[in-house]
């Protein structure tokens, strides 16, 4: 026959259990430690953690050639080049911030020790780069959110700005050599660079190459590149790769030093911190323009 629980039976049970959804409330969640692999995850990370939030940057932060964010990376371990598992793991991290290009073994074996791996593989275009910080922010939880959202709105003021500042200018015809065997075209950061400062990149434009390309060594020799757009600290020393090396030893803008410097991490950012280069740029190629 059927009973009725008496309720002198339940009330120590609701107790019990009120009880611990109490102390499981006071619980701290553990805390988010980050490490990252790539200069473009540092600069991203460090405009939205708290300080205690980061682990270990990439090898290369307190670089100021490869790094925009060299001085406020100082504060912070980095981890050996080359590094294998263990060389990130000894920071006990429990996000690692990677990118496509890292080796695959060691997104696997992180991924093994338990830690949570993000890999980024879209960095082309400043919308990317605002990807980048909001998916950070989200797994550190807290302000990091509103601290991306801060970011990405003073970014676009600032594009807006350097807008209205170049309206009506001549892109200046560009190339950005390389000693690597490749150039740049549609599809990447200099591309991206270029069109915000007012450039146009010849190896898009008129070599109709995307990626990171060979150049068309005859083709090449007859655009009409009005600057080379270089990194580094020396415009002679920039230069000088180039005055022996086919091709671009027989175009007029390499024998006449028609160039432009940049600081190199310029040429290379894949962060937000990317807006910073596309005033660099535009200051260098249209003088009087931009403030």
């Amino acid at each position: 026959m059927y009973r009725p629980i008496r309720v002198r039976l339940i009330r120590p049970f609701l107790g019990a259990l009120a009880g611990a959804v109490l102390l499981a409330a006071r619980v701290p969640a553990a805390p988010v430690r980050v490490v990252s692999q790539t200069v473009g995850t540092d600069e991203a990370l460090l405009a939205v953690a708290e300080p205690d939030q980061i682990a270990a940057l990439s090898p290369l932060a307190h670089d100021p050639e490869f790094s925009a964010a060299a001085r406020e990376s100082a504060r912070y371990p980095v981890i050996r080049v080359g590094g294998d598992a263990e060389s990130v793991l000894r920071y006990r991290p429990t996000v690692v911030l990677c990118a496509d290009y890292s080796r695959i073994e060691l997104v696997s074996q992180l991924r093994t020790a338990g830690a949570r791996v993000i890999v980024f593989d879209r960095y082309a275009t400043l919308e990317d780069s605002y990807d980048m910080l909001r998916r950070i922010a989200a797994e550190l939880g807290g302000g990091a959110p509103a601290r991306a959202e801060a970011v990405v709105a003073q970014c676009r003021r600032r594009v807006e700005e350097l807008r209205r500042d170049l309206r009506g200018v001549k892109p200046v015809r560009v190339l950005t050599p390389s000693t690597y065997g490749l150039i740049p075209g549609a599809g990447t950061t200099f591309q991206d660079l270029c069109q915000h400062a007012g450039a146009d990149n010849l190896a898009a434009s008129l070599g109709r190459l995307r990626g990171n390309a060979p150049p068309p060594s005859e083709r090449l020799l007859t655009w009409p590149v009005d600057e080379l757009v270089l990194g580094g600290s020396s415009l002679p020393k920039a230069l000088a790769p180039f005055r022996t090396l086919p091709p671009y030893a027989y175009l007029p803008a390499v024998r006449e030093g028609r160039a432009v410097l940049l600081p190199p991490w310029v040429l290379g950012c894949t962060s937000y911190r990317r807006v910073d280069g596309y005033y660099l740029l535009a200051r260098a190629l249209h003088p009087g323009r931009v403030p």
